[in-house]
């Protein structure tokens, strides 16, 4: 009688609440909070305008005059300040089919560092010839460098050129890239493809 009548307290206590965590039902704890910043709480990680002008002139070795135009027509497209860049060279080809190659370090304000990041990719179209570039990419809706690795597909909407760089968009799962290429020979054409970024080289573009 005792062994049950201590049966029943213990679970009227459990129902009310009673019994200390681990004791009785099963407690539900709230998941743990994520070690890197998500879009609720990043604004502050973001990068300014003349943030960018100054590395971007810096890294791709121009004016910052040149760099700033470019710029400034992605901020306004985008209407909203990137959270990290990729500064970087490339070197690419083609004849119809076209493959290009890259590396550079990967930018974001939260990191102690910069990360070594590669990108690869293949396309198909009116293009032939071939280029080696400095690539300044803007990277929009990126708060964990890990988010960066994965395919991003055709572009959407035209490449163009501002004061001689050409810039077009890359876009994955709320991830966009904005890279703004200069060197010799800006092949537009080649940029309408995929893009498969990497913690390592590839050699095959996919």
């Amino acid at each position: 009688m005792h062994r049950r009548q201590l049966i029943r307290t213990s679970l009227g206590l459990a129902a009310a609440g009673a019994l200390p965590a681990g004791l009785g039902a099963c407690a539900s704890r709230p998941p743990a909070d994520p070690n890197y910043p998500i879009a609720s709480d990043n604004t502050a990680q973001a990068y300014t305008f003349d943030e960018l002008v100054a590395a971007g002139s810096r890294e791709l070795g121009i004016a910052a005059e040149a760099v700033g135009g470019a710029i400034e027509r992605i901020f306004a497209e985008q209407g909203d300040r990137p959270t990290a860049y990729i500064a970087g060279e490339e070197g690419a080809g083609a004849v119809v089919a076209g493959l290009r190659y890259g590396r550079g370090a990967l930018h974001m304000k939260d990191l102690s560092a910069s990360q070594e990041v590669f990108w690869q990719g293949a396309s198909i179209g009116w293009d032939w010839g071939g280029n080696a570039s400095r690539v300044f990419t803007l990277v929009y809706g990126l708060y964990h460098p890990d988010m960066l690795y994965r395919r991003y597909p055709g572009v959407e909407g035209s490449a163009y050129l501002v004061a001689g760089l050409g810039v077009n968009y890359q876009r994955a799962d709320g991830i966009v890239l904005a890279p703004i290429r200069t060197g010799v020979g800006v092949r537009l054409g080649a940029n309408v493809g995929t893009m498969s970024y990497s913690r390592q080289r590839n050699i095959l573009p996919f």
